[in-house]
Parts: structure tokens; C-alpha cells; sequence
């Protein structure tokens, strides 16, 4: 049986999934159900209405109740019409316009500068504000993923335009071989870790956290957990906020929002690990409040990717640095009174140092 068939644009998704014998006799919502569990029964439900999900060989529209049988082959087609990927802030959608800028290009690689809210590539409902899908959009080829940053992180990210030099950057990766720095705003809480500081608490999956996707910690000495580390430099200081450098040595899932967060330091606009996961919750169910609102300040998460340094395309070791975004800039002017080249001269002398 030929395996899940993909196509991409900006404007369209298209996927086909093939029947297996355990999905054998299976009522056709609950099969796509099983493609594509991040989506709601609901709204699965209306594109079989409006025949967006076809059985290879019938006419649609199908009944949601229809079987579906080995061997045939369900294609599921979704638009972008914006609402799938929506983001709201007090009550306002997201903008999501803004485009990735090209930080370094060659004939094997891309480097970009990410926006905070596109996503790497394709993934549960977010289909169409991605990486790969903009670029593959623009160059009319497959793009491949090399590392992630989360959603709402923005900044440095590399893109493959062919199979071997994802595996092989990615590779740097996978052994640690690449040196990386981000930037990060936070708050300051009673009790803090004095700058600078190295944190190695041990992080992992807990099945009996809330909510699900949520990375646990432990101390450095436990059995639990893998291990992680990550520096953390001082820029600035003021009011309980502080402006960092985070460095982190191994690249666990969240691992620098854990580790700023377990040693005194939540991120601005941190929803999962700001002490109260329940914010998170209300914000992906859209019933965010106006505590919830003022609590996070920003709509995402104040951290930015803003520095890379791995060797390419050889063994040559190879700088990358991205700009801060203007988002986070406009926070710190209008909340610390400095301006974007300020927090770029403090940023500069640490990287440089960091790089060289």
C-alpha cells in the first residue's frame, strides 16, 4: 500500500490517505478522525458535508456515516480561508502577514529570519502559514525541514533545498555540533538565580501533566527525565524585567523556556509556563480574560533564535545572526524606554564573544 500522499500551497492542502485492513469497514468521519486527530469531529464533519473529503471512486458529497473499505483512498482537501489557523489577541485576530526574510542562500540551503506565528512545516491545523509551504510556494520545489523552533519562537531557521543537505545539517543537530544563542525577555520573580547562571534540571514528558504537551523538570541528580543544559548572560535589568541571553548546549523540546521558568525567570507572554497552565488552556479555547490578557502582556512568547554558528558547508564554521523582531522591540521601547539599537548594542558584544 502506497504511503500518505501530500501537496502544499499557500492557497491549498491536499492529502490522501490510504484504507489499511484495520480501518477496514471503519464509518468515513472516524477514519479521517484518525488522519487527523488535532481537527475537531465538528469541523471534520462539515468538509465531508461540503464533499472536501472524497473516496477514491465514489461521487461526492459522502454521509459522515459511510463506510470506508480496504484499499480505497480518502483525500482530504482544505483551503485557506484564514480561519483554520487563527490566532486572537483581546478579541483581535493575529496578524500573520508578515514574511520570512533570507539571512543566507545557496544552491543546498536557506537561512531565514522566522516570524513569530509561522511554523516550521505542516502540522495538526496549521497548514499554510509554514516555512517549507512559503518557500516551496516561491520556488516551485520541495523544501525540507531541518530543525524546529516552536510557533510563536521567532528568528534563525534552516531550510534544506534537497534531501541530502537536510540530512546533513541536521545532523549537526542530532550531535550537538551546533552552537546556538537566543534572545529572551522575562520576569523577574522573588527568589531568582543570579545572572549568569547554568541550568541543568533534567526535563521530559509527565503523563499526569496538564496539559498535555507540557514539559516537566526535574533536579539535575534524578533518574527522571534526560538531561539538559543552558546559560543564561544578563543584558538588562529594570522594573522585574530582564532582557537575556539563553545558550543552550543540548536542544530539548522547550528546554529554554523550562529552565528560565524553573530558576525564577518565566517568559513575557509565556501561556504554558508562566505558574499557571490553566492560562493556556483558556487561551487555546479562545476564553482568554482580561487578567489572563494583562498577565502575558504580549501574544506570544518573548523569545527569538538570534544567533547560529555550525560548520557548512564543510567543516568552515559558519555565523548566522537574525535582527530582533519588531514586536518584541516595540515592548521594550514602550515598557523599558530602549530603543531597538540600544538592545542591539547590548546583544552584540556577548554574541560576538559567544560566535568567536
Amino acid at each position: 500500500m502506497s504511503e500518505i500522499e501530500k501537496s502544499f500551497t499557500t492557497e491549498k492542502y491536499v492529502a490522501s490517505y490510504p484504507v489499511q485492513t484495520e480501518h477496514d469497514n471503519l464509518r468515513l468521519d472516524q477514519f479521517v478522525m484518525t488522519c487527523m486527530p488535532t481537527l475537531s469531529r465538528q469541523f471534520l464533519k462539515s468538509k465531508i458535508e461540503k464533499g472536501e473529503v472524497v473516496i477514491s471512486g465514489r461521487t461526492p458529497p459522502h454521509k459522515s456515516s459511510v463506510k470506508v473499505h480496504f484499499g480505497e483512498r480518502v483525500t482530504v482537501t482544505t483551503h485557506n480561508d484564514g480561519m483554520i489557523e487563527d490566532e486572537y489577541w483581546k478579541g483581535e485576530v493575529v496578524s500573520r502577514e508578515a514574511k520570512p526574510t533570507v539571512i543566507f542562500e545557496d544552491k543546498d540551503l536557506l537561512v531565514i529570519n522566522k516570524p513569530p506565528f509561522m511554523i516550521t512545516h505542516p502540522a495538526g491545523k496549521n497548514l499554510f502559514y509554514c516555512a517549507t509551504v512559503f518557500f516551496e510556494t516561491l520556488y516551485k520545489h520541495t523544501i525540507h525541514s531541518i530543525h524546529r523552533l516552536d510557533r510563536e519562537t521567532s528568528g534563525i531557521l534552516m531550510l534544506g533545498k534537497n534531501p541530502k543537505t537536510a540530512q546533513k545539517v541536521s545532523l549537526h543537530f542530532e550531535e550537538d555540533k551546533v552552537r546556538k544563542c537566543y534572545f529572551l525577555i522575562a520576569h523577574k520573580q522573588t527568589g531568582a538565580l543570579a545572572f549568569p547562571f547554568t541550568a541543568k534540571q533534567r526535563m521530559g514528558r509527565n503523563e499526569n501533566v496538564i496539559p498535555e504537551g507540557m514539559i516537566t523538570h526535574w533536579p539535575e541528580n534524578s533518574e527522571e527525565g534526560k538531561d539538559a543544559e543552558t546559560h543564561f548572560e544578563l543584558l538588562l535589568e529594570k522594573d522585574n524585567y530582564v532582557l537575556a541571553l539563553a545558550f543552550p548546549k543540548t536542544g530539548r523540546q522547550h528546554q529554554i523556556r523550562v529552565h528560565a521558568a524553573a530558576n525564577g525567570y518565566p517568559l513575557l507572554g509565556d501561556k504554558l509556563y508562566n505558574g499557571d497552565s490553566m492560562v493556556f488552556i483558556r487561551f487555546k479555547d479562545h476564553k482568554a480574560n482580561d487578567d489572563d490578557h494583562d498577565k502575558m502582556q504580549i501574544p506570544r512568547q518573548a523569545l527569538h533564535a538570534a544567533a547560529l554558528k555550525l560548520p557548512y558547508p564543510n567543516k568552515e564554521l559558519r555565523n548566522f545572526i537574525a535582527p530582533l523582531p519588531t514586536d518584541l522591540s516595540r515592548w521594550i521601547e514602550e515598557k523599558l524606554k530602549l530603543s531597538h539599537d540600544e538592545v542591539e548594542k547590548l546583544m552584540e558584544d556577548k554574541i560576538n564573544k559567544f560566535l568567536n
